[in-house]
């Protein structure tokens, strides 16, 4: 039996995406196609999880350079398998539980003083007495710092 091959309108349909965003995952380098004779792209069937993936991924807030970077790792940049997807996902899911960390703690010190240096509010001389966190650096540095301990990449 042959090798089923899909055109991009199918994968888009099929995906529920547009055509213009399988060209930029391609010139991305997250997902690979072929031309036929008539120069009209082709893709595999197991380019729709390699897609489900960059989906699943992008909702919960992974870039796709992160995305691309899991992929490489993965022996000959194959279509991720179950096992594969466990462990990108376990992977993801540290990141993630650090930003999660992070938001929480943003939302909780946010109506407070930040670092950043206006030394306007009440508890500014608290925590920042006499601006000493400019010494640190420049901005929010009290949510910069919160940033760092929860291991959040920006």
């Amino acid at each position: 039996m042959a090798e089923a091959i899909w055109s991009v309108g199918k994968v888009a349909k099929r995906c529920g995406i547009n055509v213009s965003t399988l060209h930029f995952y391609e010139q991305q380098g997250l997902i690979h196609s072929w031309r036929n004779a008539g120069n009209q792209r082709r893709y595999k069937p197991e380019v729709l999880r390699r897609i489900s993936v960059i989906k699943a991924a992008q909702k919960v807030g992974v870039s796709l350079e992160e995305i691309k970077r899991a992929f490489e790792s993965l022996p000959n940049n194959r279509t991720p398998t179950v096992e594969d997807w466990q462990q990108l996902s376990k992977n993801w899911q540290q990141m993630l539980d650090g930003r999660i960390a992070y938001l929480q703690k943003l939302r909780d010190n946010l109506a407070g003083c930040i670092g950043c240096g206006c030394l306007s509010m009440t508890s500014c001389p608290l925590y920042n007495p006499d601006d000493k966190l400019a010494e640190l650096g420049s901005g929010p540095v009290l949510l910069d710092r919160a940033e760092q301990q929860a291991g959040v990449d920006r």
